[in-house]
């Protein structure tokens, strides 16, 4: 006789049960949702109810509210009712709420109890629009130098140390510090040295004056470079969350490129102008000294002044150098309306530091003014000898101009400004500055209705697939063939289950992956039915032959299949986008088919030969 271990037996059935159990919620369709979550907090049963009661109010129709993953969903029967819930809820709900339109599964609430979610479908599938970002590392550098210059004066006048001047060579990578007499030479080299880690310092040989270049190291470039990719994909992912986006996707692409992928948004010029802009503010002191008219004739500004103009009028303003505080101290911005006049307006908060600094400047210099700032990096394309160049520039243009009128810190308003403009430069302070300008080198948009052809397409492609490989095993391999057909099916459903345990996103070329999977999983299975007829013809048993099929087949199987195995591990550590998408389900579908083929196969012609003498198999 022939006989299967009883504990292989037990694995076969817990691992269909548990792959059924996490598989089921993809045979829920989805609804149209609303999805409400909190800035600062988890949402909780009063918001739950407060929903309830404005849709209520409103006499908005709803299927179900239930609070998953921090965030509160609310299903609707049609699109409709989901686009007006979602205006509703925006209006009646408080500023620190991002209202953003979702899908929610109609799987039991005793699924969701259990963390049992569907698998979620990638930008190709489910619509939106993908942005590919490419960072300035030129931007990365010139910031850095400039800093050091700023910090190298300010560390030589502390220690009494006279230079000649100072001065940032972004084109040469270095910064040129010359001293007065030589013999402070290796006193300012030390100096540097201890306040800037990771920094070449040498002296120019052919030259007489008493200079030192300061260079980063390689390794300390690749650091700020680095620093300022991540730092960048945290600020664009606060901006996305302020956008009310749900489930995107916003990750590191080689050396100097994020990916963003904004499930949903069709709208490509607000999520542009989101992403792309690196406004800030600045608050100056108003030089009401001089006259900025003479300035603008003379076409320079005073000593300590700087000369600029008013965005809406374009008059001509003059403003100290000396800049109070910078849009990277805030801690909030808000918008809303004056108290005074009622033009929309952004309340900001400030940070320590900040507060400390403007309490000073507003105690020192109460009835002057103080002007907002608007810094905004731009970039243009010209055409230059017969080519087109994109041009970046810095746009400085003064918001408002307000008199002090009493003490303050840490809290005040930005005024002067339209609703829209009121609203972006409120997100932008909140999501923060980028640490450095991007440029968007591709866009793609996704409607739902493609998104919705291709899961269409992409199912039919694997129900004929599956369909035809169904009727060969049948018809070559007879009752075996049967078997297999069987193991193929739970081959599907434990892939299906895989994703959606693991919550791996099912794109396009993903799709791909299944298909060619439903045509390699019955690889093993026909290694080993042919190694059972071999061993048939050679005139064994055929109890003696099934044993000896799957022993002897083994070898190659484990062979063929683990070195595909480490090609979709290599892709999925290197690969992005439709690439890793492919090697994710052919990995699972690999690991899910040497599974079914060799242990479930086998469990199964256990069950239906191994206990029966038999003078032939049906093979």
């Amino acid at each position: 006789m022939n006989r299967f271990p009883a504990w292989k037996y037990v694995l076969v059935l817990v691992v269909l049960l548990v792959g059924a159990l996490y598989a089921a919620p993809n045979m829920f369709p989805e609804d149209p949702a609303v999805q409400v979550s909190r800035k600062n907090a988890d949402p909780d049963a009063a918001l739950q109810t407060r929903v309830e009661t404005i849709l209520a109010a409103e006499q908005v129709p709803y299927r179900s509210v239930f609070i998953d993953e921090g965030r509160l969903l609310t299903s609707f029967a049609s699109p409709d009712d989901q686009v007006r819930a979602a205006d509703v809820l925006g209006q009646n709900l408080d500023s620190e709420f991002v209202v953003a339109l979702n899908t929610a599964p109609r799987t039991p609430g005793w699924m969701r109890s259990l963390g049992l979610k569907p698998m979620t479908l990638g930008l190709d599938l489910r619509g939106g629009v993908h942005f590919l970002l490419e960072v300035d590392m030129q931007a990365v550098l010139s910031q850095a130098l400039q800093r050091m210059e700023g910090d190298f004066k300010m560390l030589l006048r502390e220690e009494k140390i006279r230079y000649s001047g100072i001065r940032a060579d972004i084109a040469a990578g270095y910064v040129e510090v010359e001293l007065r007499d030589g013999d402070d030479l290796d006193r300012a080299e030390d100096l540097i040295g201890e306040s800037e880690t990771g920094v070449a310092i040498s002296r120019p040989g052919n030259s007489e004056a008493h200079l030192l270049r300061v260079a980063m190291t390689d390794a300390q470039l690749k650091i700020r470079k680095d620093f300022a990719i991540e730092q960048n994909i945290t600020t664009l992912r606060n901006r996305v969350n302020e956008l009310g986006v749900a489930e995107p996707v916003v990750q590191r692409q080689g050396e100097a490129r994020i990916v963003v992928q904004l499930p949903g948004v069709q709208d490509t010029s607000r999520a542009k102008e989101i992403l792309g802009a690196t406004a800030t503010v600045e608050f100056r002191l108003v030089d009401d000294i001089n006259d900025p008219y003479e300035a603008e004739r003379r076409g320079r500004a005073p000593l300590g002044s700087e000369l600029y103009s008013f965005r809406d009028t374009g008059q001509p303003i003059l403003l100290r150098r000396e800049i109070i505080v910078t849009g990277d101290q805030l801690t909030d911005a808000t918008q809303g309306f004056a108290q005074d006049d009622g033009t929309p307006a952004v309340f900001v908060d400030l940070d320590a530091k900040g507060a400390r600094k403007m309490l000073q400047t507003t105690r020192e210099n109460l009835n002057k003014r103080m002007a907002v700032v608007f810094v905004e990096n731009k970039s243009e394309t010209v055409m230059r000898d017969g080519e087109e160049i994109r041009r970046k520039y810095v746009e400085k243009r003064v918001i408002n101009a307000a008199t002090i009128r009493g003490v303050f810190s840490n809290s005040f308003q930005i005024s002067g400004l339209e609703s829209l403009e009121a609203r972006n430069l409120a997100l932008l302070l909140r999501a923060g500055a980028l640490a450095a300008p991007i440029d968007i080198v591709e866009e793609r948009t996704v409607g739902p209705s493609l998104g919705q052809d291709n899961i269409d397409k992409g199912f039919e492609a694997v129900m004929i697939g599956f369909l035809l490989v169904i009727v060969f095993m049948a018809i070559y391999y007879k009752g075996f063939g049967l078997i297999a057909d069987v193991a193929l099916f739970v081959n599907l459903v434990l892939i299906v289950a895989l994703l959606s345990m693991f919550q791996a996103s099912l794109t396009l070329p993903g799709i791909a992956g299944i298909v060619l999977t439903v045509g390699m999983a019955v690889d093993a299975n026909v290694l080993i039915f042919e190694r059972i007829r071999e061993e048939l013809n050679v005139g064994n048993t055929p109890q003696a032959s099934i044993q000896a099929g799957y022993e002897k087949a083994f070898s190659s199987i484990a062979d063929a299949n683990v070195t595909t195995l480490i090609a979709a591990v290599v892709l999925i550590s290197f690969g992005t986008g439709p690439i890793k998408g492919f090697a994710v389900t052919l990995a699972f579908g690999i690991a899910t088919s040497m599974f079914t083929a060799i242990v479930g196969t086998r469990a199964l012609v256990n069950l239906v030969f191994g206990g029966r003498r038999m003078q032939t198999l049906p093979i």
